[in-house]
């Protein structure tokens, strides 16, 4: 039986559980766990202040291998002080006991509300209540879910030496959204044979062009991880930096990172529709990377794509105080495929095509920096009046 997401790929099951540590019910514990001792790797969140699930795990993957992953959603298990520590390694402990893996080989997470201690009775509970299979993949990415609205999965095929290479993964996030990480939770498995070092490799260049490229609201959490785990049982010959298996192997995670993250950008908390920015022509990938950037995090932006107004003077003044370099008087602006601005100037649009744009699903928008040949895309969502009240009461 073919399963998804996580579990998509050979020697991957997985579950989702609920053990009551959401408030309102629900699934609220995922476990994926591999038949064999895989080969894995992770990147983690940037913010200074770091969970303690989040750190167990990022020590634990030091080493370049893993077996099982173990998620709760409901407590983020951070800002804790020591018992923090110690409720993360207990965690790891009872989910190694139960699957008879060993401790140092789970990576731990956890995804909620700061300053509230895990309740490891439950976890312990929803442990026991959990069966692996391959079906698992489905529920395992709404345990992980917080304020998001619906499930995460994605998955690709690949041929590497003449083999079938499958990769899959789960993610979630809604709110508190940027790059260097954000409060999302993403977990890959793929059954390619392949080094730690090109494993270590391919995440970091994914995670670059998809995970990295997604903002909902400019704050970047304490909790966020992607984690891969290889179990090898594709059979092609072990994958290595440089050559042409990897090129390949890499292009397909890609595809399955950078169509999780804009699934990520699409659910941000209250949005109505999907943002795309694209940068054009700028001078240097550092000045394309600043523009998109700023735009993606505008408030000014974002609201204006909600209430479908085709005000392009804030993309401008975004790209104008992102730190980056450009001649204003050059600049070309499309809203979808209705051109706007031209030389940094207004033009006489059909205000109504504009509209018809801005009221899509996904709207795009284009800025031309005539300046160079660098460029960037990021993906974003509106900022609706369903926003504010999420976040009013998150914790409440």
């Amino acid at each position: 039986m073919t399963g998804s997401g996580v579990t998509y790929a050979q020697g991957f099951t997985a579950a989702g559980v609920a053990c009551g540590i959401k408030k309102k019910g629900g699934l609220d514990l995922a476990v994926v766990k591999c038949d064999v001792r895989a080969r894995a790797a992770g990147i983690f969140t940037r913010n200074i202040v770091k969970g303690h699930s989040l750190r167990l795990a990022r020590k634990n993957v030091r080493n370049g291998y893993a077996q099982l992953v173990v998620i709760n959603s409901g407590c983020a298990n951070a800002c804790l002080g020591p018992r923090g520590d110690a409720d993360a390694l207990e965690m790891a402990r009872l989910a190694a006991n139960r699957f008879g893996v060993r401790q140092g080989d789970v990576l731990p997470g956890s995804t909620g509300v700061i300053g509230v201690p895990l309740p490891l009775d439950k976890i312990a509970a929803g442990l026991d209540e959990a069966i692996l299979s391959r079906s698992g993949g489905a529920d395992a990415a709404r345990a992980i879910m917080t304020t998001d609205t619906v499930p995460k999965e994605a998955q690709a095929d690949v041929t590497i030496g003449g083999r079938t290479v499958r990769i899959g993964g789960m993610a979630k996030g809604s709110g508190m959204i940027h790059p260097n990480m954000a409060t999302l939770i993403s977990v890959l498995t793929t059954d390619a044979a392949i080094s730690v070092s090109a494993l270590r490799q391919a995440l970091r260049e994914a995670a670059a062009v998809s995970y990295n490229r997604i903002s909902v609201d400019g704050d970047t959490s304490v909790c966020d991880k992607v984690l891969i785990l290889a179990s090898g049982l594709a059979g092609n010959d072990v994958i290595e930096p440089g050559t042409e298996e990897y090129a390949r192997f890499t292009a397909a995670l890609k595809d399955v990172c950078i169509r999780l993250a804009k699934m990520l950008a699409a659910d941000g908390e209250g949005a109505t529709k999907l943002l795309t920015i694209q940068v054009k022509n700028a001078r240097s990938a550092r000045d394309a990377h600043l523009i998109a950037s700023a735009i993606a995090k505008s408030p000014l932006c974002k609201t204006a794509a909600f209430g479908n107004d085709a005000n392009w003077g804030r993309l401008l003044t975004a790209a104008g105080y992102s730190g980056a370099r450009f001649n204003p008087e050059k600049v070309d602006i499309w809203i979808g495929s209705v051109k706007v601005c031209e030389n940094g100037g207004g033009l006489p649009f059909d205000e109504e095509a504009a509209l018809r744009e801005l009221k899509q699903r996904e709207v795009t928008y284009t800025l031309d920096f005539a300046d160079g040949t660098a460029s960037d895309t990021m993906w974003t969502c509106d900022f609706s009046l369903d926003y504010v009240k999420i976040n009013a009461d998150y914790r409440t």
